[in-house]
């Protein structure tokens, strides 16, 4: 007993620490990259303020496969809102870019950035809004959203 009361302030740091880091997609369980965005109810955008509450929309998944220059992508939950986007150069799942092709009229961005779309408003992609994965949460869960 003594022995568990010395190892259990690590053991909840060290879920804390796990949260943490979920908490930022740090880790993800298919090494996929989630973009989580906010839409303007009763509002428009002025730039990248919203005159009106913001509430969380769509996530959208992005999984680049380096050996093979190219990047998928979809929106979670979604049926058929999927594509890939090619060619690509792709350092890692938070950075790439691709050139634009058919189906990036589809994604919200072709270039990811140390984890953060680059949203180009210019490209030929769909308008979003990115937020952190706590932000959108809160917006989520607090508001009463589904």
């Amino acid at each position: 007993m003594n022995r568990t009361l010395k190892i259990a302030p690590f053991i909840i740091v060290a879920i804390m620490f796990c949260a943490l880091l979920w908490s930022v997609d740090f880790i993800t369980l298919q090494g996929e990259w989630t973009v989580y965005t906010v839409e303007c109810k009763d509002g428009t955008w002025a730039g990248s303020q919203c005159t009106g509450k913001l509430a969380a929309s769509d996530r959208y998944r992005f999984r680049a496969l380096k050996n093979h220059g190219e990047v998928f992508f979809w929106t979670v939950g979604a049926r058929g809102s999927s594509g890939r986007l090619m060619p690509c150069e792709i350092e890692s799942r938070a950075n790439w870019s691709c050139q634009a092709n058919a189906e990036s009229s589809k994604s919200i961005t072709l270039v990811m950035a140390k984890g953060r779309p680059v949203l180009d408003p210019a490209a030929n992609t769909r308008p979003a809004h990115a937020v952190s994965k706590i932000k959108w949460m809160l917006l989520k869960y607090l508001n009463g959203a589904n």
